[in-house]
């Protein structure tokens, strides 16, 4: 058996699966908001613990446990820089040790989006494809890219389609630069802009349905509620993110020329296939060669993908 732990700016996803991939536990907890490295990977240790517990297992008895992260991920020295989506995270962090000691057993590093492409092209979506873009669409939005069957990593920072420009000194991204897709479309930067105009006067249910439902950020269930109740800034501020995300991602279509393209991502996800369609329709005025678009689906192992991603990275690494 083995654990795998998908490290997201809003959840904490971990699960512990068989060598047929099958998960025979699993839990969620939140991702801490404040702290620091050491905070969340003490979160991470908990939550593979309980998934472990689930699954009958000691987490010391497990072969390894993978973990998919986002900022800069340097497997081999097992450090993890710049995760600027988590909290007090711009340096570098041993984070491949810290939870090596915590759990009692080997732990692999991968970027988090990687994994979860790796994991739709092995065992999901992108399963009838060799070539294939994942598109995870939550609090940023993060790309994997499968070429000729393998993964395209680059020189380490391959993916990275939340920073294509979509608006020429456009919207400021989290990132510091201006228009990127993900300052329209990632779930982080559309709370500031609907926070924002909320303080100047917008109306709007969005954090209504975020304090009735127990959240102190706008996670994709409150957008998926306000959108379900024609919620005019979700509608508006939607449109947007679905328009950035067809530019963008036609833009790196026309670079890549591959079979499939799949979403995934919190909000992807919990949007679903009508939300995959939009995007298709959104990328179609930008695609070079639109007689021919490539498939886009939803990602087939829905929010566990990830996590079931990462656990493939200890039989990679074995």
């Amino acid at each position: 058996m083995r654990g795998g732990i998908d490290l997201g700016g809003t959840k904490i996803q971990a699960v512990v699966v068989d060598d047929e991939h099958t998960v025979l536990g699993e839990t969620r907890v939140p991702t801490p908001t404040d702290g620091g490295p050491g905070d969340v990977a003490a979160a991470m240790a908990g939550a593979l613990g309980q998934a472990a517990e689930a699954a009958e297992v000691q987490p010391a008895d497990l072969e390894g446990v993978g973990v998919g992260s986002p900022g800069d991920v340097d497997a081999s020295a097992g450090t993890v820089t710049s995760a600027r989506n988590l909290p007090d995270w711009e340096g570098t962090f041993a984070l491949g040790d810290e939870l090596s000691r915590a759990l009692g057993t080997r732990v692999a590093l991968g970027n988090d989006v990687q994994v979860a492409t790796d994991a739709e092209a092995l065992l999901g979506a992108g399963k009838p494809y060799r070539s294939l873009l994942g598109v995870f669409w939550g609090t940023g939005v993060g790309g994997g890219i499968v070429l000729d069957g393998r993964p395209w990593v680059g020189r380490g920072a391959a993916g990275e389609i939340g920073h294509v420009v979509v608006k020429r000194g456009g919207a400021r991204c989290t990132c510091g630069r201006k228009g990127c897709m993900e300052a329209y479309a990632g779930r982080g930067s559309m709370e500031l802009r609907a926070r924002a105009r909320h303080k100047r006067g917008a109306k709007t249910d969005l954090f209504h349905i975020m304090r009735d439902r127990g959240r102190d950020r706008l996670t994709s269930g409150v957008w998926a509620r306000a959108l379900d109740r024609d919620d005019p800034l979700a509608t508006e501020l939607m449109d947007d993110a679905v328009a950035a995300l067809g530019a963008g991602v036609a833009s790196v279509q026309n670079v890549l020329d591959v079979e499939a393209i799949v979403i995934g991502g919190g909000l992807g996800i919990r949007l679903g296939e009508r939300y995959a369609e939009r995007i298709l329709d959104a990328m179609m005025p930008h695609l070079f060669v639109d007689g021919d678009p490539p498939a886009v689906s939803v990602a087939a192992l829905g929010d566990l993908g990830g996590a079931i991603g990462a656990a493939l990275l200890v039989a990679d690494a074995a």
